[in-house]
Parts: C-alpha cells; sequence; structure tokens
C-alpha cells in the first residue's frame, strides 16, 4: 500500500509559545509541522528534510526573516512556498517582504483560519498536485467510555461510580462530559461548550464552565490536582482522555 505524502510545514519562529501555536494549527489541517528558532537551524532542516512551505518570522535572532528568505531563493535555490508571519505590519514591510522572496505576508496578531487559508493558497500555487485539503475524519460513535472508577453509558444517559454508586453526576457535569466525549483526545473551546450548553448557556460565562470542569473533575479524578482524564490545553480548552476498557454498569 502507497503511503500518501504528507506536507512539510517548516515553522522559523523565535518566540516558543506562537511556535507551538503555529504548530498545533498546522497539525490540525493534516500537515507535518517542523519547528526551528533560527534561520541558521532553519537553513540546516531545508537541506535534510523535505520541506513545501516555509513559515518565517520576520524578526528573527541574527539573519532577519527576509533575509532568509532571499537566501533560499537564490543561494539554497529552493522550490518552496515561503510566507512571512510578523509583528510589523506597515504597508511599506509588507512590500518588502513580498518584494524580496515571499509568496505571501500575515500579520501578528492573525486569526487562525486567516493563516491556514493563506498556506493553502501558496501551496496550490507552488504545488497543484499535492492533497492541500485535509480529508474528512469518519465520525465514530462513543456510545460508553470508562473514566478511572466510572463507567459512563452516554446513549442511555448513565454515569455510574463503580467503587461507590451512592456518588452521582448532576445534569450539568453529565452534559459537560457529553460535550467533551462527542470529540475524545481532541480539545474542546469555553466557547464551544458555551454553545452546546444551548438554552442552559445564558446562565453561563467562561469562569462558569472553569468551575463546572472543576466540579466534574472533582467526582471522576482519583487526583483532581493532576487530572488523567480531564485534561486543560492553554488558549484550546479542554480535552478528554478515556481508558480502554469496556464499562460495566
Amino acid at each position: 500500500m502507497v503511503q500518501k505524502q504528507r506536507i512539510g510545514i517548516l515553522i522559523v519562529e523565535d518566540d516558543p509559545d506562537m511556535a507551538e501555536l503555529i504548530a498545533d494549527l498546522v497539525e490540525a489541517e493534516g500537515w507535518s509541522p517542523l519547528v526551528v528558532h533560527s534561520a541558521e537551524d532553519a537553513a540546516a532542516t531545508l537541506g535534510h528534510e523535505h520541506i513545501h512551505l516555509v513559515l518565517l518570522d520576520h524578526n528573527l535572532p541574527g539573519i532577519s526573516g527576509r533575509t532568509f528568505a532571499q537566501r533560499i531563493r537564490t543561494e539554497l535555490g529552493l522550490n518552496v512556498g515561503i510566507v512571512m508571519v510578523t509583528a510589523a505590519g506597515s504597508a511599506t514591510e509588507r512590500v518588502l517582504g513580498l518584494e524580496t522572496a515571499a509568496d505571501d505576508y500575515v500579520v501578528k496578531p492573525f486569526e487562525p483560519i486567516e493563516l491556514t487559508a493563506r498556506i493553502k493558497a501558496v501551496l496550490r500555487r507552488i504545488a497543484p498536485s499535492l492533497k492541500v485539503e485535509k480529508e474528512p475524519e469518519r465520525e465514530t460513535e462513543m456510545n460508553s467510555l470508562r473514566l478511572g472508577d466510572w463507567a459512563v453509558d452516554l446513549s442511555g444517559r448513565r454515569a455510574v461510580c463503580l467503587a461507590d454508586r451512592s456518588r452521582t453526576l448532576t445534569t450539568a457535569e453529565f452534559a459537560l462530559l457529553e460535550i467533551l466525549a462527542e470529540t475524545p483526545n481532541r480539545p474542546v473551546s469555553r466557547s464551544h461548550i458555551l454553545d452546546r450548553l444551548g438554552a442552559e448557556s445564558d446562565r453561563f460565562i467562561d469562569r462558569n464552565v472553569d468551575v463546572l470542569v472543576l466540579r466534574l473533575r472533582r467526582k471522576i479524578e482519583r487526583n483532581p490536582d493532576l487530572p488523567q482524564h480531564i485534561q486543560t490545553r492553554r488558549g484550546k480548552g479542554y480535552v478528554l482522555h478515556t481508558d480502554n476498557a469496556e464499562p460495566q454498569l
């Protein structure tokens, strides 16, 4: 069976938090991110990795992003897409970035949808044969799950603590668990949780969602201070991790 080639995206960004954010966006699209923090490291990576597009910070230590973009085109002679990602947002900076070597220009702070759209547009131009769009994931309906001592039947709307059957979840706590269980192992944002709470959402704000998560953790986690099942993803929301064992109610 021939394995499909994944699109390689090199992220050249000296801010670790921003690099992590961009890498997560890239991975969410089904592409393969590689992160380096300087132009020198980027040059070494381009020498031995198959990269389709470079996301290049303008204000790098040492060699600037603009200078390195020119080097990619002239000295390295690579046919890769280049998208400048920078806080410099003046018209002059944009024109200079595009005139030197970049295929496109994104200004921080950016909307995730804008960055991915610009990456896709550049990839389509430079490599039209590549499958740029992410293939839709198959929906797998999860009817039951195991969370430590808890067995949860989503279709029957039941949650039982096998270690202490007198313990129960409130309606709001079970609703939160249902929302997180719709996409296990993937972050769910606070705003999405609010939307999914539907008619109840007028009683909630972001901080109340955090309180509800804390309440649910105190019931299902063996150590709420070190949660194994409901974990926080900074800037993204909450993610549910389940046990593999089949629950017996």
